[in-house]
């Protein structure tokens, strides 16, 4: 296949994967893009809106280690647990579970690899990508970008 066929297939394949839920107005909390721009940083909007993943051990929330609840940024619903929270040596905050209801998963076939997304339920916010890599007791591993949370302490 020569170079400009597979840019064109890779292209093609990467957006045909592409997750639109960032855009959907089908979740409880809606917000217009002018809105979700307005309330995050571009930072924030890249990842929780694009889809986008910010670069490894640059959340603070990566060493927090107090008891509380990590939050969405984009609607506030508690997700995890600090309970559930490991060093994954990964340089993302990372859980072996979420709270009951708290995130939805999907396939993700960007960059022509089968991964897990996983986002907020309540606002469609894009968090992270879950794996089969995890401690017990689930043996999944939330990787989550720091910038999609807010932690509340206990």
């Amino acid at each position: 296949m020569n170079r400009r066929k597979f840019l064109i297939f890779a292209l093609g394949a990467s957006l045909a994967g592409r997750s639109l839920h960032a855009n959907d107005s089908g979740f409880e909390v809606s917000r217009t893009e002018a809105e979700w721009r307005t309330m995050l940083s571009d930072a924030e909007f890249r990842v929780m809106r694009k889809e986008a993943t910010e670069r490894a051990f640059t959340s603070p929330l990566n060493d927090e280690n107090r008891t509380g609840t990590f939050h969405c940024k984009g609607c506030d619903l508690p997700l995890y647990a600090s309970a559930t929270k490991f060093d994954s040596g990964t340089g993302w905050p990372s859980f072996y579970e979420s709270l009951p209801g708290a995130v939805a998963t999907q396939p993700d076939r960007k960059f022509l690899i089968m991964r897990t997304e996983v986002h907020c339920r309540r606002c469609g916010s894009h968090l992270g990508h879950v794996f089969n890599d995890g401690p017990p007791p689930t043996g999944k591993r939330h990787c989550i970008n720091g910038v999609s949370l807010t932690f509340v302490p206990a």
